[in-house]
């Protein structure tokens, strides 16, 4: 059974690259539109990993994984903050929030695997 990844970002284009990049190296990829999406599509699933942009209408990245580290069932599942920010407030502040990671845009494919490798092992 291969992995589950949970992809969140308001970006069309951006969740179509990571979906194709997910998919090829063999993860299962569900995707959600912004936080609030991203909190109901986390009701009917488990992810191993998710990956969360910051920037996104109705519940940015920060909001979203506060929210999925209040919930004590969500609170194993590493996070990844895939964004275009590279600011070090940011950065702090997402850590603070319960994200596992940083990742800046446009990333490279092989890195984001092995990004989710690292945090999944």
């Amino acid at each position: 059974m291969s992995m589950t990844i949970l992809t969140v970002d308001d970006s069309r284009t951006m969740r179509d690259m990571l979906k194709l990049a997910l998919g090829e190296a063999g993860y299962r990829v569900v995707q959600a539109e912004d936080g609030v999406h991203g909190l109901e599509v986390l009701k009917g699933e488990t992810p191993r990993v998710i990956i969360t942009d910051i920037n996104m209408p109705r519940l940015d990245g920060f909001g979203f994984i506060e929210q999925v580290r209040a919930e004590p069932a969500y609170r194993g599942i590493p996070i990844l903050v895939l964004t275009t920010e590279s600011d070090a407030a940011k950065k702090d502040r997402a850590r603070r929030a319960g994200a596992t990671g940083w990742i800046v845009k446009p990333f490279h494919p092989d890195k984001l695997i092995e990004a989710i490798r690292r945090v999944a092992a």
